[in-house]
């Protein structure tokens, strides 16, 4: 296998046949309290974001377009409740600027909020974020995750009902306007139309698939907001994803013949019980133009084991060739409104699956089929994907340009804890300031790598139910969503977009 350099201007590495780079461009920040034009918070927005590429154009010193973004199943913090599935629409506009620690920069990115687009199920009933319990079946689908609520799903009076639920992770825009999204709960992968109806849903193999007692479980023991005490049983799935631990990662090639997908850490089967032995995760390759959505390929991806002895889950990949991936992993419980502040591991991280065992069509495909241990130890005989470590998030001499930190106090410069989202746009010739420093036409292209995070709808003056509920988070904190813009050196051959 060649090597290939992945480059900036902090961090290098080589994964495979390619080599990296990259450093920090502008910040930017979305009020915790901004809310869509049915009244609710917009929040979670890192869960996914997806650029529609046709929009976007430099001129004038500005990269101009527009940005989808996905937030997961709704504010949750205090219990799940019965917000209806959605996504948002901004257009961006970024201007670059040089920055130095010695002279930082204001934001350059701004978003200007255009629309909403709120999910249905097949037959036009409103998505939720309630914790599923049963399941449902429509024609043309397996069986979907259901949730059955009393009242208004709020815990406010009313008459009650049921609807698919999904934990929304993963976005991808489709060529003719539809929606690719994966999901926590049940951990599949679902097509909406442009009118955000869904129209496929994609079950993955059985050995993902959350199982109690026997049966599909698609519950991830989240009570709702109108009963805490709750308990589903056994509190942990016996085998398939974990409790939010479902398909946290989408990506497609750039001629939308096949998607990717990744579950966020091991299944239960695989050492997903254990936040120190949820290390051997899998990804997902479909071909996905024809009328069937074909699995062709099932790849072992060992994720990072930090210094605490706790696995760095993986939170978003990115398409980068047919054989490489950025991958998002880091840390938890460390950052803005969290326990602690400083993160020791928020990375864009480089794999490779070309030497990589392919289990897809094996045990390991069936209900609680293994590829490792519970105890997390890959079997012998199958090959994981090239795992390069790169473009670290915590750097504070990046951060500082731009005013941010990682560790130190807690306010509201400190880096957010959860990031979970990539998309990427292509520095253009007559961008004097990206272009700059770019690299030998022979060492690759330059690229911003765009990436918000996700600020569990936290803040001190919310809004649910269509703009009917206040809510007030229990933390105290106002979260804003956070968006960090890097440019990154990647290398030749390579074709993200």
């Amino acid at each position: 296998m060649d090597k290939k350099t992945y480059k900036s201007a902090y961090a290098t590495t080589q994964c495979g046949n390619s080599s990296s780079s990259a450093n920090l461009s502008t910040s930017q920040s979305i009020a915790s309290d901004a809310r869509d034009k049915f009244g609710d918070t917009i929040g979670g927005l890192g869960s996914a974001i997806a650029f529609d590429k046709k929009s976007w154009k430099y001129k004038n010193g500005a990269y101009q377009g527009l940005v989808w973004g996905l937030p997961d199943r709704g504010w949750n913090t205090q219990g799940t409740q019965n917000t209806q599935t959605r996504i948002h629409k901004f257009s961006a506009s970024f201007t670059p600027v040089k920055a130095t620690l010695a002279d930082p920069a204001s934001p350059n990115l701004q978003l200007s909020y255009l629309d909403t687009l709120l999910l249905t199920g097949p037959d036009g009933t409103p998505l939720t974020g309630l914790d599923p319990t049963d399941t449902i079946t429509y024609p043309g689908f397996p069986d979907l995750p259901l949730a059955t609520y009393v009242g208004n799903g709020f815990g406010q009076n009313g008459t009650g009902g049921a609807r698919v639920a999904l934990d929304t992770e993963g976005l991808v825009l489709g060529d003719d306007g539809t929606f690719w999204i994966s999901d926590e709960y049940a951990a599949y992968i679902y097509q909406f139309d442009s009118n955000g109806k869904m129209t496929k849903a994609v079950r993955t193999p059985d050995a993902f698939i959350p199982r109690r007692n026997g049966a599909d479980s698609f519950s991830a023991d989240s009570p709702p907001i109108y009963d805490p005490d709750f308990e589903i049983t056994p509190k942990d799935p016996t085998s398939g994803r974990g409790n939010n631990q479902g398909l946290e990662a989408l990506t497609a090639s750039p001629d939308g013949k096949y998607l990717y997908t990744m579950l966020q850490s091991a299944t239960i089967q695989d050492g997903g019980s254990s936040s120190k032995k949820r290390r051997n995760t899998r990804l997902l390759k479909y071909r996905v133009k024809d009328e069937k959505t074909t699995l062709e390929a099932d790849y072992v991806v060992q994720l990072p084991v930090l210094s605490t002895g706790r696995v760095a889950s993986q939170s978003e990949m990115h398409y980068i060739s047919e054989t490489q991936f950025l991958v998002l992993a880091r840390d938890s419980n460390a950052g803005q409104g969290a326990e602690k502040t400083e993160s020791i591991y928020r990375n864009a991280d480089v794999i490779d699956i070309s030497n990589a065992t392919n289990v897809f069509g094996t045990a390991a495909d069936s209900f609680g089929g293994q590829i490792a241990s519970k105890d997390g130890v890959l079997k012998s005989g199958i090959v994981p994907v090239t795992y390069c470590p790169w473009l670290s998030y915590n750097n504070n001499n990046e951060l500082g340009k731009f005013g941010l930190h990682n560790g130190g106090e807690q306010d509201s410069k400190l880096l957010n804890e959860k990031w979970e989202s990539f998309a990427m746009l292509p520095v253009d010739k007559d961008d004097k300031i990206g272009w700059s420093d770019r690299q030998n036409e022979d060492e690759g292209k330059q690229y911003y790598l765009v990436s918000f995070s996700d600020n569990d709808f936290i803040t001190q003056n919310g809004y649910i139910n269509f703009g009917q509920n206040k809510y007030v988070d229990a933390s105290g904190n106002n979260i804003d969503t956070q968006v960090l813009v890097f440019k990154a050196n990647i290398p030749k051959g390579a074709n993200p977009l």
